[in-house]
């Protein structure tokens, strides 16, 4: 698996970058070398929202982002709307479902994804747990949420890992969200989410190693595809 450690200069660019990495891995015509799966590991470079791709303005506070001037934004995959910004890890894996037919039943990816993501982040902070479908909680508060992007031949898997994140913000920008686990009951933002508390470069190592992800995104082998088809993205739809 290809390592990614990168995060780009704007939220948006970072949204399409994401996306880019399953665009033009699906869009690959058949000639010379298959693409590579991937683990990226990223951050965005302030807070924004992110609203999931069939997200409701309900689902957030749109005054108080107005009056903050935060950044609201949506990503090509499922789930509810989040806060991210510096202090929320962002991991991204690229996986081929011709490899991992599999990956294909979408409680299976969640568990092979998210066994794989318990047991680094474990090595950091051993009291972590998988709770709900696919949340990674620690004493019963949320630290990573994700979603996917299925394409034909291959799935985007991504979410977030809380370390050191201002969480008073997740209730000044969301709404409830409109679906719940039942672990939740019903808590408030506040009551409900948590940070790991700890380095986020011990983090990365640890993830990166779960995954066997090697490499630089430099030297990536369709880094020049990614770019090319972000940028494309930025123009036609992150703009």
């Amino acid at each position: 698996m290809q390592f990614v450690d990168f995060s780009a200069q704007t939220c948006l660019e970072n949204l399409a970058l994401d996306e880019a990495l399953v665009e033009s891995a699906d869009n690959w015509s058949g000639e010379g070398e298959s693409p590579f799966e991937t683990l990226r590991l990223w951050e965005m470079p302030s807070i924004c929202v992110v609203m999931g791709r069939g997200s409701k303005p309900s689902e957030i506070h749109e005054r108080e982002c107005a009056l903050d001037q935060t950044l609201v934004l949506r990503r090509c995959s499922g789930g509810a709307s989040i806060v991210a910004g510096p202090g929320c890890l962002m991991y991204s894996v690229l996986l081929s479902l011709e490899r991992n037919p599999g990956m294909r039943d979408i409680d299976y990816a969640h568990r092979i994804v998210m066994g794989k993501m318990m047991t680094g982040v474990a090595k950091i902070v051993p009291e972590i747990v998988l709770q709900g479908t696919c949340d990674l909680t620690r004493a019963g508060k949320k630290c990573s949420g994700n979603a996917l992007r299925y394409k034909r031949n291959w799935v985007l898997y991504h979410g977030t890992l809380l370390y050191d994140f201002p969480l008073e913000l997740i209730s000044r920008y969301l709404t409830m969200p409109p679906r719940m686990p039942d672990y939740r009951v019903s808590r408030d933002h506040d009551a409900f989410v948590a940070n790991l508390d700890c380095e986020v470069s011990q983090l990365k190592d640890a993830i990166r190693q779960v995954w066997h992800a090697a490499g630089e995104w430099e030297s990536h082998p369709f880094r020049t595809q990614i770019i090319a088809e972000s940028q494309k993205l930025l123009k036609s739809k992150y703009q």
